[in-house]
């Protein structure tokens, strides 16, 4: 484990702070903020790679001086398993509540059936919250503590459907015509899945030849792959939520005779990206599988995927733990903006920040602003691609690394 903090990185972790003219010289009480994900049950894998961004992000603060503004205060970071149902989720948000009076913020619950269910408790204690969930509702319900820093599930739909037809038609000569969509019936999903009915079909003039719906986890998905083998569709969307229902859908296609290699596979969400189902799936089935993404690692922090490689083991700095990293950062730099860790001030910076640098580097655009809603502005869709081994980003061209590879 290396402590240097590289320059880029440093930027993003004090660059903002000096805007804030820090003028205590007393070192205050740590800032606490908390962290409430899945550390258990199906999406666990998810919830375990936040904190380990979160943790990194904390060292690389506290590190670098801690909160100017407070005197060097020290961020402080509390870790809560929402456990394996919306009900625990929200559990676990009002113990949270009650047991840390002193929050500043917090960030979580990654599934958004979670995030919707734990906002509920932390929106009537006016704690400023983040998430990467994806889901529209939870930022179409008039709450103001509530920071959606992924786009949409909708603006995610009809950014990567216009994209498929376009990298299809240039692979092939032909524009497709149909398109085969499986999802589960959590929150993300369910909110990705209804602009693609509502209209975007219609505006991309495609045919659902098959449209399943299922409650995670998938003990077996045979009944429906089987329909797709001989609908014959163009591509297919998956609208899965954690690696375990990935593995056994891309593994089905792959025994009909239908892996990534030879039909488009597009699945949805970092849980398609994590090092675990590279270990069970293996490379050869997730070869060529396409997903669309609310963030991936860019070459401005090129730097900071390196540290958390050393540091970490893991072979790649990715989706969950780039946006945990980003979120704890915003959390402190909305504390030093404010020259306070009450929630509120907190929250009031979150609202009026409109930034480039700090901890906007971290997401595509290099820009953090945040609606009435409190949805990011110009969030915007990154796609990513299984090549040998390794998740790539393959689009928006700014940040591709590799060229997309469609099945002829």
């Amino acid at each position: 484990m290396t402590k240097r903090i590289g320059r880029r990185t440093a930027i993003g972790l004090i660059g903002a702070a000096a805007l804030a003219k820090p003028h205590l010289a007393r070192a205050a009480d740590d800032v606490e903020v908390a962290m409430l994900v899945p550390l258990s049950g199906p999406w666990a894998e998810q919830g375990i790679l936040e904190k380990a961004g979160a943790e990194m992000a904390v060292d690389d603060i506290n590190q670098a001086g801690g909160i100017k503004a407070l005197g060097g205060a020290k961020v402080k970071l509390l870790s809560l398993d929402t456990g394996s149902t919306a009900e625990t989720a929200k559990n676990a948000a009002q113990r949270m509540i009650s047991e840390n009076p002193n929050l500043a913020g917090g960030f979580g619950c990654w599934l958004s059936t979670f995030t919707l269910a734990a906002t509920e408790v932390t929106e009537r204690a006016e704690l400023p919250w983040l998430t990467l969930s994806y889901s529209d509702a939870i930022t179409d319900r008039g709450f103001k503590y509530i920071f959606q820093s992924a786009p949409t599930a909708n603006t995610q739909a009809e950014q990567i459907v216009p994209y498929l037809m376009k990298l299809a038609q240039q692979a092939t000569g032909k524009v497709p015509t149909k398109v085969a969509m499986i999802g589960d019936n959590t929150g993300a999903s369910v909110s990705f899945m209804k602009p693609i009915r509502d209209h975007v079909l219609k505006d991309q003039h495609l045919e659902a030849v098959v449209d399943q719906v299922y409650t995670p986890p998938l003990a077996d998905a045979t009944a429906m792959v089987q329909p797709v083998r001989g609908a014959k569709p163009d591509f297919v969307l998956l609208l899965s939520t954690n690696n375990g229902d990935d593995k056994i859908l891309a593994d089905t296609f792959t025994q009909y005779g239908m892996p990534a290699t030879k039909l488009a596979l597009v699945g949805n969400g970092g849980h398609w990206v994590v090092p675990e189902l590279l270990k069970t799936a293996g490379k050869d089935i997730l070869q060529d599988v396409m997903v669309g993404l609310a963030n991936w690692p860019g070459k401005a922090v090129n730097e900071l995927s390196e540290r958390y490689v050393k540091r970490t083991g893991n072979p790649w700095f990715g989706h969950n733990e780039i946006f945990a990293y980003a979120h704890v950062q915003i959390l402190a730099w909305a504390a030093n903006k404010a020259a306070s860790a009450d929630r509120r001030k907190v929250a009031d910076a979150i609202r009026a920040m409109d930034i480039t640098d700090g901890p906007a580097i971290y997401f595509p655009g290099s820009h953090l602003k945040f609606d009435d809603k409190g949805r990011r502005v110009d969030a915007q869709l990154v796609i990513i691609q299984w090549q040998d081994g390794k998740p790539v980003t393959i689009f928006p061209e700014s940040m591709a690394v590799s060229k997309p590879v469609w099945p002829t």
